[in-house]
């Protein structure tokens, strides 16, 4: 059965407007235009600690592979230049930590000579011992991983051609492999360009998969960060009412002091120009009076009838601040099942956020109409937003709930002329997940966006049975 239902159009309604544009400033936060930011995922953030760390490493399991061939082995090879290698590399380490700070980023140049200096050394080795032909010819992906996972798409290419050409020499010159007289090229050609294939793709397919992961990781990392500061922004916004009241209490005495001084200066004055001012005074005094009076009349924010909504009211509350957008109807509608007892739901500012931004979106994009119901039954409650524009483009729905740059269809004729960055629905989606509920995205019928959120009553609702 239906509850209630109520249509706000562009004529007005009951409910108080929001003079400052508090939701609109939340809205522009989540689409990004105050934190969100790409270039800081175009900016290295190697660490010289992360670099010299990672050398040691390469130069201690080198080292150990030359001992092993050398001492255990007896492979012949040019042990005394292969060892110099190593302790090139070890030299240069020891100078790259004790001169420079560990913890200071390197910029994208210094990043890109050392992790060139590894590849072109570890080249310069397996050069020594075997060309393409020695399996160890694979040390050369991880400082082009670590490029691709930490610098910009310049050096990181540029690296990649330097690795992938050095291949391409290793597979056609070399020393003898160690244990084998035969020159590489003396092998045959289709065994060295099946090598040579499998370590330039091994080199592209890894660096692809890092940086994809790494940038993945670096948008949702910022994303995060917006997220907890519009959480933080909405609770302190809704502690304000509480803060008023608060305020208004507090001024009531002084402001009771000044009008019955003013008063007394009215009736003492001389002249009449100080009477005028006393009682402009008064006046002022009690039109201060009437304001703190009206502050008083919002719910202190730790009042429990405050804490508590209906479903109804909150429609109404994250319907309110689009009611004015000319040419689009919005309508709520609350329905529950036979016999089911209405939920009391918890006021969670993450919630009307979030439900307010897919409010404004769809409002934003519907032809004539916006619909937003609630249903409920014993065990669940849903929300539903739903719009009857073009809907979500397929390759945009499938990411959508993903920090990313796009636009819904038309973007450049929505009413705001706004072109979305994909942040919004991401934080949205975020907020109410922590909450418990599970949010969908999906294209209605016969046209229109739809976005459902499903909670268990138990997670929303206050005093559950």
């Amino acid at each position: 059965m239906i509850f209630s239902a109520m249509a706000l159009k562009n004529d007005g309604s009951a409910g108080l407007k929001d003079p400052l544009g508090l939701d609109r400033q939340s809205t522009a936060l989540l689409q990004g235009e105050l934190a969100w930011d790409e270039a800081v995922l175009k900016q290295g953030r190697l660490r010289i600690r992360t670099v010299v760390t990672l050398r040691w490493v390469l130069v201690a399991s080198e080292a150990a592979v030359l001992t092993v061939g050398a001492a255990l082995l007896n492979l012949p090879a040019p042990y005394a230049i292969c060892f110099g290698l190593v302790g090139l590399a070890a030299w240069v380490n020891l100078l790259v930590g004790i001169a420079t700070p560990g913890q200071r980023l390197l910029n994208p140049g210094e990043a890109t000579l050392q992790l060139g200096f590894d590849i072109l050394r570890i080249a310069a080795l397996v050069f020594l011992t075997g060309g393409i032909l020695n399996p160890f010819v694979v040390l050369m992906i991880p400082p082009l991983t670590l490029a691709a996972a930490t610098q910009p798409l310049t050096p990181t290419l540029a690296l990649g051609v330097l690795a992938m050409g050095l291949g391409v020499v290793l597979s056609f010159f070399a020393l003898p492999l160690p244990g084998a007289d035969t020159p590489v090229a003396a092998w045959p050609l289709g065994w060295r360009l099946g090598a040579m294939t499998a370590l330039l793709i091994g080199l592209a397919v890894t660096a692809a998969y890092v940086r994809e992961a790494a940038q993945e990781t670096a948008r949702r990392a910022l994303a995060l960060d917006v997220t907890q500061a519009v959480l933080a922004r909405e609770r302190r916004m809704t502690a304000l009412g509480g803060l008023a009241a608060a305020a208004a209490h507090e001024l009531g005495t002084p402001l009771a002091t000044i009008a019955i001084v003013a008063k007394e200066m009215a009736r003492e004055a001389t002249t009449p120009q100080i009477r005028e001012d006393a009682d402009l005074l008064m006046a002022q005094a009690q039109r201060c009076r009437e304001i703190l009076a009206r502050l008083t009349e919002a719910p202190d924010a730790s009042d429990e009838v405050h804490e508590r909504m209906s479903l109804l009211q909150l429609l109404q509350e994250v319907i309110e601040p689009h009611r004015d957008v000319k040419g689009v109807r919005l309508e709520a509608i609350v329905t529950g099942a036979p016999g089911v007892r209405k939920p009391g739901l918890a006021r969670m500012p993450e919630v009307i956020h979030a439900i307010s931004s897919f409010v404004e979106n769809a409002v934003d994009f519907a032809a004539s109409e916006v619909l937003v119901t609630a249903r409920f039954d014993a065990d669940t409650v849903a929300l539903e937003v739903r719009d009857d524009g073009a809907g979500f483009a397929p390759e945009i729905l499938a990411r959508l709930g993903e920090p990313y740059v796009t636009s819904r269809p038309g973007a450049e004729g929505s009413r705001t002329g706004h072109i979305g960055m994909g942040l919004g629905f991401f934080i949205s989606k975020t907020l109410l997940e922590r909450t418990g509920a599970v949010v969908t995205f999906q294209n209605g019928r016969p046209r229109g966006a739809v976005v459902t959120v499903r909670w268990p009553r138990s997670r929303i609702e206050l005093d559950h049975a």
